[in-house]
């Protein structure tokens, strides 16, 4: 976690270092989470991750260097993600959906591109820190028992491109990649069958597209 820790330092020091020229524009930002999970070996083999749709919405603030369209953006939003484990028992097709909330801090490293005096692209990368609200989930396979227990932190990275519109308006798309682990599986050994045993321990990270609209003041 130190590492993480150093990475969003180092990141905050880059926005305090923008020269005093820079441009500083707070909005809010608000959009829909289309995500998933990466599986470990033990999961996958025992069902497939489908996309869950939440959504997000915050205050942000943009700083930019008009002159070399360098800057740096970032966001406190509450945010929703999950994913929806489908998987069979017997012959029956089954589902479950693991749905998160938080909140969710990205800082994102920006370049600009200008079009013209009314539009520009951008492009940007950085950590995303989400801070779990959730308690944990029921975990039960039909006679087994269990419980999906969410971390109460993760890491994951942001590579996303964008185009700003008459000055205020900003469109995104973002892929946002889990680092760490979202949740981790607990099954009741003393009552489970050997089917879901295989589970126990396992962890998943989650992975999302984002589609986001930000209106700047």
């Amino acid at each position: 976690m130190k590492k993480w820790i150093t990475l969003f330092t180092v990141t905050v020091c880059l926005a305090m270092a923008m020269p005093a020229k820079a441009q500083i524009k707070f909005g809010v930002k608000g959009g829909l989470n289309l995500a998933s999970a990466s599986l470990s070996d033990a999961w996958d083999a025992k069902g497939n991750a489908d996309n869950y749709t939440g959504f997000f919405i915050g205050p942000m603030v943009d700083i930019t260097i008009p002159i070399i369209g360098l800057g740096v953006d970032g966001a406190l939003m509450y945010a929703q993600k999950g994913t929806k484990f489908s998987y069979e028992e017997g012959n029956i097709s089954k589902e479950k959906t693991f749905k998160q909330q938080g909140v969710e801090i990205p800082i994102n490293l920006k370049y600009s591109i200008g079009l013209g005096s009314l539009a520009s692209l951008y492009f940007a990368a950085g950590p995303s820190f989400f801070f779990n609200m959730n308690s944990d989930d029921d975990l039960t396979f039909d006679s087994e028992t269990g419980s999906l227990d969410y971390d109460k932190s993760e890491v994951s990275l942001n590579l996303g491109a964008g185009v700003k519109l008459l000055r205020h308006l900003q469109l995104g798309v973002n892929y946002n990649m889990g680092l760490t682990d979202s949740a981790k599986a607990k099954i009741d050994s003393s009552k489970s069958s050997d089917m879901w045993d295989a589970i126990n321990g396992e962890s998943y990270k989650s992975k999302m597209w984002q589609v986001s609209v930000a209106y700047l003041f």
